[in-house]
């Protein structure tokens, strides 16, 4: 069929012209809007201006076809070849291009704004300046496609690969990109703010001076990564790894790092107010200076001492209550140990966060973690309230520090001080909070019937430099299979008083307080 005759048809209301064959046709500015050309084999033909609007070109060949200009607004191009194929300022929104085959196409500036390509091959495509917003990218391959300048904000690019493709000044605002293979891309200031980029593979990637605002980076591997002057203010970047990362200069006011590993990573000159200095890994870190001012202004500059200043400063391990009961948890127990913390938290907001839990055939775990050496006591001192042994054990947490109270002067120096009586605040608020718990009508004992909480305990606390303290330890505890534990006529081993306590005891209780992390350079 001729150009001629297929236009002629078309004029009259035809529209089915699915395997037509006109390869390198002249079509240029025709209008075949609607037409159904499925599996036409329109390689190398002129279809520049040609309006092809909502037409069926479902596994047609359009391999190195002309389509600069051209109108496929809502055209379906499933499992279709376009192939090295010329789509400069081509109109294709909301178009279908599912499984699609664009390798090295020219997209230049092409309105793709809600299209369909999920699944389709742009490997080495160009898409500068092009625009996808809202378009479905999953599982595509951009491997090595440039997309400088290209707008695809509130796109979805989950688990596409993007290794290697340059997204310089791109527009990724709200974007999902979980999951997503973007190893050695070049992000150069690119707009990232508010994308889900958790899980994503970006080693070795260019993300200097990106805007990574509020980004889920959560789980991202990011080593050896460029995000020097990256913007990450209130980025979540819990447990991921930034092993051998550039942070030089890079905005992380108010981020979250915790679980965080920064071995070997590069954070002179950051700006790290308001950021948790516990929970991160940091060993081989290079950091000269940090910026701790609220608006990263340079207003209050903090120097590292050389050599162990990034151990003075951060510290990888989180202050942590850790009770042990002698016995596996059940389902039974388990459904009243969350409920029971959950009303706590109503009277306690402090315990908040829910405990890790970590159970074997013998022992059950629960272990607090918190953002403050100071808040040890406090959180230990509610945190027992369920189980029988809380009375003996909270006893033992005011006897303790009114030990380190009472051997204070002379013993630790101002700021280590400062931490005794901010712990102690806080100790007293908890105990004030935990009376009025005892008699609120609004706290059932949820779990006064149930065995797991009669079980032998014990107590440690964990401070931020890994340091730990027994506060309290069950003489039946390791024994009840031995014989069986009666708490009813238990004798629980108490503390002794601190006046009787040894030197021993007073140096390893204040060494522990020496452990707590400053907050205040």
């Amino acid at each position: 069929m001729t150009v001629e005759e297929l236009l002629t048809k078309y004029a009259t209301g035809e529209r089915n012209f699915a395997g037509i064959n006109l390869t390198e046709a002249n079509l240029s500015g025709v209008n075949l809007s609607g037409a159904n050309l499925k599996g036409a084999n329109l390689s190398v033909a002129n279809l520049s201006g040609a309006n092809l609007s909502k037409t069926n070109l479902t596994g047609a060949k359009l391999n190195i076809a002309r389509l600069s200009g051209a109108h496929l607004g809502g055209a379906n191009l499933t499992d279709a070849d376009l192939n090295v194929a010329y789509l400069v300022r081509v109109d294709l929104k909301r178009a279908t291009l599912t499984g699609a085959k664009l390798i090295r196409a020219e997209l230049i500036r092409a309105e793709l704004s809600g299209a369909n390509l999920s699944g389709a091959n742009l490997s080495g495509a160009t898409l500068t300046e092009a625009t996808l917003r809202g378009a479905n990218l999953s599982q595509a391959n951009l491997r090595g496609a440039n997309l400088s300048g290209t707008s695809l904000t509130g796109a979805n690019l989950e688990q596409a690969n993007l290794q290697g493709a340059d997204l310089s000044r791109a527009d990724l605002s709200g974007a999902d990109l979980r999951g997503t293979e973007l190893r050695q891309a070049n992000l150069t200031q690119a707009i990232l703010s508010g994308a889900d980029l958790s899980g994503v593979n970006l080693r070795w990637a260019i993300l200097s001076g990106c805007n990574l605002r509020w980004a889920d980076l959560s789980d991202a591997k990011l080593s050896g990564a460029d995000l020097s002057r990256a913007d990450l203010c209130q980025a979540n970047l819990l447990n991921a790894s930034l092993v051998h990362a550039d942070l030089s200069n890079a905005y992380l006011i108010r981020a979250d790092w915790i679980g965080a590993d920064l071995t070997g990573a590069t954070l002179t000159g950051a700006k790290l107010h308001a950021v948790s200095r516990l929970g991160i890994k940091t060993e081989g870190m290079i950091c000269k200076w940090v910026d701790l001012s609220p608006n990263g202004d340079h207003s209050q500059i903090y120097w590292l001492n050389p050599g162990g200043g990034t151990q003075e400063f951060f510290h990888s391990s989180l202050p942590t209550v850790r009770i042990v009961i002698d016995a596996p948890l059940d389902q039974g127990a388990h459904f009243a140990l969350a409920a029971t913390y959950y009303q706590i938290t109503q009277q306690y907001p402090g315990l908040s966060e829910p405990p890790t839990i970590e159970v074997n055939s013998r022992r059950t775990t629960l272990a607090f973690k918190m953002d403050s050496d100071d808040k040890l006591f406090a959180t230990a001192y509610v945190a027992i309230i369920p189980f029988n042994d809380a009375a003996i054990t909270q006893k033992n947490l005011i006897a303790l520090m009114k030990m380190i109270q009472s051997h204070d002067a002379g013993n630790l120096n101002v700021k280590e001080s400062k931490h005794v009586q901010h712990s102690s605040k806080a100790l007293n608020q908890a105990i004030s909070k935990v009376d009025q718990i005892k008699i609120s009508n609004s706290f059932p004992k949820i779990g006064a019937s149930i065995n797991f909480f009669q079980i032998p305990t014990q107590m440690i606390l964990i401070n931020s430099r890994d340091q730990r303290l027994s506060v309290y330890h069950h003489q039946a505890f390791g024994k009840r299979l031995i014989k069986k534990y009666d708490p009813n006529n238990s004798t629980a081993g108490k503390l002794v008083e601190s006046s009787k306590l040894s030197q021993t005891n007073l140096s390893n209780v204040l060494d522990f307080i020496k452990g707590f992390h400053n907050i205040d350079v």
